[in-house]
């Protein structure tokens, strides 16, 4: 089986001996240890395993290992600022209290952050369809809403930067 060199959160990861069809989160959780990235369906259809492979959010449980070589791969644990301030996000989250059973949250901590990458003033309906896909048992929609809307007014205030 062959290796594979993973750029996750900035840093290199050599992979060996790897099934190349084995989804990234497996490699994620199980090989390396970042177990911030949860396994919601195994199908792609909840979000709860949401990374960015190269700032696109992508669900990990269904990219095969073998497509993600080259690409750089965000998780959770690479979300924080290097200091180790969180997010503005991750902030934001705390601060209105999103997180209830809290399974859900990375995935969808994940698919915010890179809708204020690419809208940095998202509207309701903006938030609604980039955050489509991302279920969350507890029904904590509308706190997530504001958590981004927060999230949003925070990093315009600070230039973009969490």
């Amino acid at each position: 089986m062959p290796d594979y060199n993973l750029n996750i959160n900035g840093k290199s990861h050599a992979v060996k001996d790897v099934d190349g069809t084995t989804p990234l989160l497996w490699i994620l959780r199980d090989t390396l240890g970042l177990v911030g990235t949860k396994y919601g369906c195994g199908i792609a259809a909840c979000g709860a395993c949401t990374v960015h492979l190269d700032g696109i959010p992508v669900r990990s449980c269904s990219f095969p290992v073998s497509e993600v070589e080259g690409e750089k791969i965000l998780t959770i644990e690479g979300l924080a600022n290097k200091d180790g301030t969180l997010h503005a996000l991750q902030q934001a989250w705390i601060a209105s209290d999103v997180g209830q059973c809290g399974y859900c949250q990375a995935g969808q901590i994940m698919s915010a952050a890179a809708l204020l990458d690419e809208n940095p003033n998202p509207s309701d309906s903006d938030i609604d369809a980039a955050m489509e896909g991302n279920y969350c048992r507890c029904g904590t929609y509308n706190r997530i809403k504001t958590a981004i809307h927060i999230a949003a007014v925070s990093l315009s205030t600070k230039g973009g930067k969490s």
